[in-house]
């Protein structure tokens, strides 16, 4: 940001000059009636200069042209300089609702390494600004909805969050009915069928409500997507043994999740070279769509629960990376022909994968809740329709309720960079159920199968 910063910076203090006498009345006012809620946390992570403009008479003004400023940046691809002047447009006017929307996108997508993965340690800001935006802008659904949609696409993970900031933004009377929908979404992710189906009718009679007074193309096709969405979770209750579960009747009839399928999970990690991985395994799953989530993080990483981190344990904005000296990477194995195989390189993002610490962690997690709907018509949304002989979990801390896959290999950094006794010999860490492969599928990776699971 060098440069650009001093000199923008300059301009402003110029500025601040000329109203030096009018800040003095002007700053008790704006400080009652335009201030953020929590001045002290709102202001974390900004320098003396920067929270000096905040002090200024004229915000708005100032507010608007670090906007524009900001704009040349995301123009050029330069993100880092982009998140402090986010920060201060915040400060200076916090009723920009877009700004916080754009910032937390940015901060949420916008820091990736080499090969595209989101640098996950800017999360809890990205969930910060959102709730501050909220907080400060309680009257329009946007930042309700934006903050749930950090959870449940990005985090993709501890769904009952969704589920109440989607929820919040819907009580809006600003709330487009077209977003609405996420609200079920976010209850099935969360493995509340019977919420997701009475959303879906409250929906869908305020669509036929609209449709009265509305005869649009929008209006007549919202009213169609609700009730086919509603048909299709009607007719998936019924063949996944949901509803036969609830009428105690599911041992009775043979359901497309039975008999609960092996999905025979195993993994070996190998260093290559020095923070390059490979990762491959088995899943005995033949159609298309199985991603297995893989995680690599620093043993003592904060606030872990297994296969993810509770992102909104930490509180404040932060210019800077939650943790930034530790490493955490997340990613995701896609399955075909029953194994998967994965080069993850970290070489090139020193920064990102910084790798100081001593032990590090590789976690393997697969949940049912956020399958596509063909797995899912195995599987069921709680994993009843599949198990595995060594690696099932329904005891997971944040997920009751559902079946998962999970398990753990160890490292060192020695082993990961390696270093020291692994200078000539090649680290390789594995599951005790792996199998080499060899043979056909070994030859010709690229051919697919693509069978029907439940025909299996």
């Amino acid at each position: 940001m060098g440069k650009g910063r001093n000199v923008l910076l300059g301009a402003i203090a110029v500025l601040l000059i000329g109203q030096g006498a009018l800040n003095t009345s002007l700053w008790p006012k704006w400080k009652k009636t335009y201030a953020p809620k929590d001045l002290e946390t709102a202001a974390g992570g900004l320098s003396p200069e920067q929270f000096l403009v905040a002090l200024s008479g004229f915000r708005e003004m100032v507010a608007g042209i670090l906007w524009v400023r900001a704009d040349s940046f995301f123009d050029t691809g330069n993100y880092d300089a982009v998140l402090p002047l986010i920060r201060l447009v915040t400060i200076l006017d916090p009723n920009q609702v877009d700004v916080y929307a754009t910032g937390m996108w940015h901060i949420g997508y916008n820091f990736t390494d080499e090969e595209q993965r989101s640098d996950r340690r800017y999360l809890p800001s990205a969930i910060a600004l959102g709730e501050e935006g909220a907080a400060q802008n309680k009257d329009t659904y946007e930042l309700f909805f934006e903050t749930g949609w950090i959870w449940y696409h990005k985090v993709d993970d501890l769904y009952p969050k969704a589920v109440s900031w989607f929820t919040k933004a819907v009580s809006k009377p600003d709330m487009p009915p077209a977003r609405k929908n996420m609200l079920a979404k976010s209850l099935e992710r969360n493995g509340d069928i019977d919420g997701m189906a009475n959303e879906y009718y409250t929906l869908y009679h305020e669509a036929l409500d609209r449709l009265k007074k509305d005869q649009s193309y929008n209006t007549r096709t919202n009213v169609d997507v609700i009730q086919n969405n509603m048909d299709n979770l009607l007719v998936r209750m019924v063949q996944r043994g949901y509803q036969a579960k609830k009428l105690g009747i599911y041992d009775k009839y043979p359901y497309d999740t039975k008999p609960p399928f092996d999905v025979g999970f195993s993994a070996k990690v190998t260093v290559v070279e020095a923070n390059i991985l490979r990762i491959e395994g088995t899943w005995n799953v033949l159609p298309l769509g199985t991603r297995i989530r893989v995680i690599l993080r620093d043993a003592d990483f904060p606030y872990t629960i297994p296969g993810g981190v509770i992102w909104d344990s930490w509180k404040g904005v932060q210019l800077d990376p939650t943790g930034h000296d530790l490493t955490y990477l997340q990613d995701q194995l896609f399955v075909r022909n029953q194994r998967f195989n994965k080069k993850i390189d970290m070489s090139k993002d020193p920064t990102m994968y910084p790798f100081k610490g001593k032990n590090y962690i590789i976690e393997f997690y697969y949940s049912p809740r956020s399958a596509p709907a063909h797995i899912q018509d195995k599987f069921s949304w709680n994993g009843e329709g599949f198990t595995d002989k060594h690696f099932l979990r329904s005891d997971l801390a944040e997920r009751q309720g559902v079946r998962c896959v999970y398990t753990t290999l160890n490292m060192t950094r020695d082993m990961i960079k390696k270093r020291g006794e692994w200078v000539d010999k090649v680290p390789v860490v594995k599951t005790a159920n792996y199998v080499e492969m060899t043979g056909g599928d070994a030859n010709h990776p690229d051919i697919i199968e693509i069978p029907a699971l439940r025909g299996q």
